[in-house]
């Protein structure tokens, strides 16, 4: 559900200095920081089980739901442009520390919103702070670790991931459903907070310092350019039920073009004037790197709208629970997690064909479930579990190696570059996603006379995001044909 470590902007600078630790100090430093990257990767998913309770509770409208998933994670893919960056500037630990500290705020003023807009608001802040706080888990590992360390605390990070995408959708569910202190889906934020004011405590006194010893300008024109624009082409598609497509609807869409094209001109001018931008269009020239991009907004564009889509499906279609919703999910991190480990160890001799594969199944699995739901019955629990455990044994082939495929044909002097681009591309395709093929569903499932869709509705619904999806998939397996044939020896 996550994309694996990679190459952030600046990682390969040298560091103006470093304390490598080991042993137990190291031991505890890895958990601090894991718990922030674990932190990060279950709000990633926890929120989709508890979609459907906001929207009850806070009288949220289909696209503001849609805002409340995808603010996060185009707020963090804006982060992400200059997380790397301003850690090896001004601060590893500062700025892990920073991001933390920011992620258990917004993640209390989201417990504590009043309105839709509040929600989306803090959202959006919870994933700038993510944002700031993930990259410099990277750079901590990397900068301050021990080499026999440092596999180690890779390989822990790799579980974590693992183990955020089996609790996100079963803690959401469950959180929900037991409805602690009367506080309902509330407390899928508040629990952030106890987990994060003792990190930040032991993290104060153990987390080494580190910088990079690179004085490069930090691009923030750039990112702000980059975030607006894609922010204005987002805004009309997932308004599309609320707005239609009046000519403001148009003027927005034109706007983010324009500011778009603004930005590439902008990241050229400074990439000629021998600066750092945020994004080198240069390496477009580069043909893994170019099919790359195309591949990474496709894979990560089906995946955040589809677990979306299939839990409002399974709560408001079938009135299944939080809970059993997130028991349905479930399958497909199992899958993921079985899977995962194979394509990592198989990635430097086979990973364009893992990639390839994984696509096709995903695919695959995506008309298994449309053949299970399409005819607007209410589906068993194993038949759905089936069609989920092959979709996330596709994920595991593909998701966690894709990065570093893509790296394998990038010069070394453009890899950190390209490796922090291709993981904020990550967010910005699950946004894309979300937005077009949640507003597909959302205008899909027609109101009835009692103001809920019904279950043939949703069906409906569900089936032309299943089918749309299994067609982006195939096209994303035919993409991936431009990719190297095998992962990079070395990503770290």
């Amino acid at each position: 559900m996550t994309d694996s470590p990679s190459p952030r902007e600046g990682s390969r600078a040298s560091d103006a200095f470093t304390t490598l630790i080991a042993g137990a100090g190291a031991t505890t430093a890895l958990l601090v920081v894991l718990v922030g990257s674990f932190m990060d990767l279950l709000d990633a998913t926890i929120v989709t089980v508890a979609a459907p309770a906001i929207a009850q509770d806070l009288g949220s409208s289909d696209a503001q739901i849609q805002w409340t998933i995808a603010a996060y994670v185009l707020a963090m893919g804006a982060g992400l442009i200059t997380g790397g960056r301003l850690g090896d500037q001004y601060g590893r630990k500062r700025l892990f520390m920073t991001g933390l500290s920011g992620f258990m705020v917004t993640s209390a003023l989201c417990a504590l919103a009043v309105d839709p807009g509040m929600l989306i608001g803090m959202r959006a802040g919870q994933g700038l702070t993510a944002g700031i706080m993930v990259p410099q888990v990277f750079g901590i590992i990397r900068a301050s670790f021990a080499p026999g360390e440092r596999a180690k605390a890779f390989g822990a990070y790799g579980a974590v991931q693992g183990l955020a995408s089996v609790a996100g959708p079963l803690l959401g569910g469950l959180l929900v459903d037991t409805d602690l202190f009367d506080l309902g889906w509330r407390t899928i934020f508040w629990v952030n907070v106890p987990v994060s004011i003792p990190a930040l405590i032991i993290g104060a006194k153990i987390l080494p310092e580190s910088r990079s010893a690179s004085t490069a300008q930090l691009d923030l024109l750039g990112a702000v350019l980059a975030a607006s624009g894609i922010f204005l082409l987002l805004l009309p598609i997932i308004q599309t039920e609320t707005w239609g497509w009046p000519w403001a609807s148009y003027a927005l869409l034109a706007a983010g073009i324009i500011v778009l094209t603004i930005f590439l001109a902008y990241e050229r001018r400074l990439a000629r004037g021998g600066n750092e931008p945020v994004f080198d269009p240069a390496l477009l020239r580069i043909r893994a790197f170019a099919g790359g991009l195309s591949a990474s907004v496709l894979f990560f564009g089906g995946i955040g709208p589809f677990f979306l889509t299939l839990s409002v499906y399974l709560q408001n279609g079938t009135s299944r629970t939080a809970l059993e919703t997130g028991l349905v999910i479930l399958p497909y991190a199992l899958g993921s997690i079985v899977t995962s480990g194979l394509g990592v160890a198989l990635a430097a001799k086979a990973g364009r064909v893992l990639l390839i594969t994984g696509s096709l199944t995903i695919a695959a699995s995506q008309l298994v479930l449309w053949a299970i739901t399409r005819d607007g019955n209410n589906p068993g629990y194993w038949l759905l579990a089936l069609a989920l455990f092959i979709g996330g044994l596709g994920l595991g082939l593909a998701a966690p190696i894709l990065v570093n495929v893509v790296l394998a044909g990038v010069p070394g002097r453009n890899a950190g570059a390209a490796g922090g681009v291709l993981s904020t591309v990550n967010q910005i395709g699950a946004a894309i996603g979300i937005a077009v093929l949640g507003t597909i569903f959302f205008t899909t499932a027609t109101k009835s006379d009692t103001g809920a869709p019904p279950l043939p509705d949703y069906s409906h619904a569900l089936s032309i995001v299943l089918i749309t999806s299994a067609v982006l998939y195939t096209i994303t397996a035919l993409v991936m044909l431009t990719l190297p044939k095998v992962a990079a020896a070395h990503t770290e």
